[in-house]
């Protein structure tokens, strides 16, 4: 089964990195401490550290860590992980433009026409016999709770922007989890 890459707009030049369910993205892992995000990340570029709003006591403090490519103009961040105390690496978010290429399955995530990810997400369900889900923002996406499908609006288009999780302290499942500054409705922040 091939799958459309989504190469149908300008993206930057895409590393492309594995995705492993509870492990991690490319090198970054589920548990790491911030130092160890920063050292990891610097793969890809220039990291950027900054504490996240407390919007809940539940949680515990949350740092932001934004990591940009290395030699591309000003922009915004390829990749945001989101570091708790109390569990380390909670949350990656891949940018819609500047993000590496991550696969589920042989199925591109990143930067994809959500309508065509929808339509390749469909087509995969029913060649392998297994299940797909919908946010409740309506996109589609892989079944696996560790995929968290979002929208980002590039230009006129919604495409996608996933984030890789697991539960973080005090969540019971990755909905509970995300970070407040990844709550968006079509692309824009709802806070």
């Amino acid at each position: 089964m091939t799958f459309k890459s989504g190469a149908d707009f300008d993206v930057a030049e895409r590393d492309e990195w594995s995705y492993s369910p509870t492990v991690g993205v490319g090198p970054l892992r589920f548990g790491m401490t911030v130092e160890g995000v920063v050292e990891a990340a610097e793969v890809l570029g220039q990291t950027k550290v900054s504490a996240c709003a407390r919007g809940y006591a539940i949680f515990s403090p949350t740092w932001k860590i934004e990591v940009h490519r290395r030699g591309a103009a000003p922009s915004l961040p390829a990749v945001t992980a989101y570091v708790s105390q109390a569990v380390g690496l909670f949350c990656i978010a891949a940018d819609a433009v500047h993000g590496p290429q991550v696969a589920y399955d042989g199925i591109p995530l990143v930067g994809r026409d959500l309508s065509e990810l929808e339509s390749d997400a469909i087509a995969y369900a029913e060649a392998m016999d297994v299940h797909f889900r919908y946010t409740p923002e309506g996109y589609a996406g892989p079944d696996d709770s560790g995929v968290v499908m979002r929208g980002q609006l590039v230009g006129q288009v919604l495409r996608s922007r996933p984030l890789f999780m697991v539960t973080r302290d005090g969540a019971n499942t990755e909905w509970d989890s995300m970070p407040s500054e990844e709550c968006r409705v079509n692309g824009q922040p709802t806070a």
